[in-house]
């Protein structure tokens, strides 16, 4: 569900890649109804069952999401890059490239909260 704090967000958002990323949210926001956004960090963020991924707002080449648990998600998703220990990337180049890569953003999303959800209490 999109919510006020992210549409201001986005409407003072000045940026090239701004197109990109209001479809990035649609995509992520429609993948699956338990993703829930706020702002975090000065950059939308998708939540469930905590921290999805945030945009980072200055890149202007592409827009790009920094999943914080992104090594953590299980599945082959070849468009999630990055070797930290944590942390993986998504980036999209303009509407065309989140056309090829719609699919897979949004099964990283489903991904995630079907794991979350699959999760043990300690």
């Amino acid at each position: 569900m999109k919510t006020p704090e992210v549409d201001r967000w986005l409407d003072a958002y000045d940026n090239p890649m701004k197109p990109v990323v209001a479809a990035m949210r649609d995509l992520i926001l429609s993948a699956d109804e338990r993703v829930g956004e706020c702002i975090k960090w000065q950059a939308p963020t998708f939540v469930y069952q905590g921290n999805i991924a945030s945009f980072f707002p200055k890149a202007r080449k592409h827009a790009s999401l920094m999943f914080h648990k992104g090594a953590q998600i299980a599945g082959d998703f070849p468009n999630l890059i990055g070797d930290g220990k944590e942390a993986r990337s998504f980036k999209v180049h303009d509407l065309d490239d989140l056309g090829a890569k719609r699919d897979e953003l949004q099964q990283i999303i489903r991904a995630w909260c079907d794991q979350k959800d699959g999760e043990q209490p300690i």
